[in-house]
């Protein structure tokens, strides 16, 4: 609750008012209509009076305590709930957008995503007076849904008069990383099942299965370059690829780094013979193409086999021709906070206060919502191993 202890102490007696407060917009939008009424300014401006008094040391804090609960001032406390929620949300990048593809949709329906391919292979030699030669060019269709995701909080009104403005700090980063882990969640359930690699992604088909499935290793990943080399699209011409993501579980987050961050490899180039005559030491050519991600869902969700040996590589997206793609609704791309009104009302007329609870058990009732989706998109800009060896 440090942002309310802040914004009370930036408010003068004589100048406390909503719209120093919130700004032009308010945040009547999600907690209903802001009302600015004298009352309410009033109480501010106290507030605002104690806290300094209490600051300087001139009144006891349990003063403080005492006169200054959430309920008291629900509109501040709603708005500062709000951006203590998104700020916990963006505290961090999360570790899909590093091997996807992150968009906006507008609404909640099918998007169809297209990819053009042909045009690309090498030009045709054009004899004079002779016709040039007639390209095509195909259409591949992906599709993408957002999904709606939430979950709904209770607290009765006894809790609120007993906050003391320390019982809720953690809710608003609780919301935040809920946020965040569904939609890793999302995406790692695009490309792990529960066996490892996800069978309908990785495929022989596809060619996108590091033979003999290796242990993470400097071995392993000069195969995991090649097969990944090896993809060619619809024309036959070879995928440019410049960089690549390495996607681990947590329990191969060291071998990863140690691999990526080695000043110099040692390299058998005929790993039967294994003779050290025949062993180069060479630069670490890897940390210049390879940067690691970890995601801690992989071996959550593969949890029949394979859930700590499994390793990816993922093409970057940012050649626009990614694996996976995620999204997320326009307008709504953040993780929303919403309070219920209260459907009681004092006698006389005053107004609600939604921290007043309901009329028959005095609850409050928050819920939070965030939209999200995420599609694969071309499995060839993405291989796997399980580590199995076999």
């Amino acid at each position: 609750m440090a942002e309310f202890l802040d914004l009370l102490e930036s408010v003068r007696a004589d100048q406390a008012s909503v719209s120093t407060l919130f700004g032009d917009a308010g945040v009547g939008v999600r907690h209903g209509a802001m009302r600015e009424s004298v009352e309410y300014q009033r109480r501010l401006a106290e507030a605002a009076g104690l806290l300094g008094d209490v600051m300087a040391g001139r009144r006891p804090d349990y003063l403080l305590r005492e006169a200054m609960t959430t309920s008291d001032f629900p509109l501040l406390f709603g708005d500062i709930m709000d951006r203590a929620v998104l700020a916990s949300y963006r505290e961090y990048t999360p570790v899909w957008e590093n091997f996807a593809q992150a968009r906006t949709v507008r609404d909640f329906r099918t998007v169809n995503v297209f990819r053009l391919d042909g045009a690309e292979s090498v030009l045709a030699a054009v004899p004079e007076r002779t016709e040039y030669p007639m390209a095509s060019l195909t259409e591949t269709r992906y599709q993408l849904t957002v999904g709606k995701y939430g979950r709904a909080l209770q607290f009765s009104w006894e809790t609120m008069i007993n906050d003391d403005l320390d019982s809720f700090a953690t809710l608003p980063a609780r919301l935040g990383r809920a946020a965040r882990r569904t939609e890793q969640r999302v995406m790692s359930a695009l490309y792990v099942d529960g066996s490892g690699p996800h069978a309908s992604m990785f495929t022989a088909g596809n060619a996108n299965i590091v033979t003999g499935n290796p242990a993470l290793s400097i071995a392993g990943l000069q195969t995991a370059f090649g097969k990944l080399a090896a993809q060619t699209d619809a024309d036959g011409e070879p995928i440019l690829i410049e960089a690549v993501e390495l996607v681990v579980p947590p329990a191969l987050e060291m071998t990863a780094l140690s691999i990526v961050n080695a000043t110099e490899l040692i390299i058998d180039p005929n790993a039967t013979a294994g003779t050290a005559q025949q062993q180069i030491k060479t630069a670490n050519w890897i940390r210049q193409r390879v940067r690691v991600s970890v995601d801690p869902y992989i071996p959550a969700i593969a949890t029949t086999a394979n859930g700590s040996t499994s390793w990816f590589l993922f093409a970057s997206p940012s050649n626009g021709n990614p694996a996976l793609i995620g999204a997320r609704l326009r307008g709504h791309d953040a993780p929303e906070v919403f309070i219920k009104e209260s459907n009681q009302r004092r006698v006389g007329g005053a107004g609600l206060n939604p921290l007043d609870g309901d009329f028959a058990t005095d609850t409050v009732d928050y819920k939070v919502r965030h939209a999200f989706g995420g599609a694969r998109a071309n499995p060839k800009m993405a291989v796997s191993s399980n580590g199995s060896g076999s």
